[in-house]
């Protein structure tokens, strides 16, 4: 089983751009966007790193409390009408469903 690449707590999803011909990844599980690539497997996980302290080093800059990732193992109880509707609305914006709902857990609630 592939296990994903982490760092201070912080996992990534890491795929191959035929476009740009290079790796990409994108820290998972939280609602901030955090970007970054490499060419190789050793570019892409100094890459991640250097990406996880600057955001890090950009937090403790602003006096602000970093975001921490959702555990995609923590337990949630739902029925499977409503995880098979989170699951379509994950699967078209290419996430796992761990993602979309940490995601959709911290947008603001309409107060109307």
């Amino acid at each position: 089983m592939d296990k994903p690449m982490t760092y201070k707590g912080y996992a990534a999803k890491i795929e191959y751009s035929e476009k740009d011909e290079c790796l990409i990844g994108r820290v998972s599980n939280i609602r901030d966007i955090i970007t970054f690539h490499g060419d190789s497997v050793k570019e892409i996980k100094q890459a991640f790193e250097e990406a996880v302290d600057h955001y890090l080093d950009g937090c403790a800059e602003k006096n602000e409390e970093p975001e921490k990732p959702f555990d995609e193992g923590q337990v949630m109880r739902m029925s499977s009408a409503l995880h098979r509707m989170i699951a379509l609305a994950a699967r078209n914006e290419n996430k796992s469903v761990g993602e979309w709902i940490a995601e959709a857990r911290k947008k603001p609630r309409d107060k109307s």
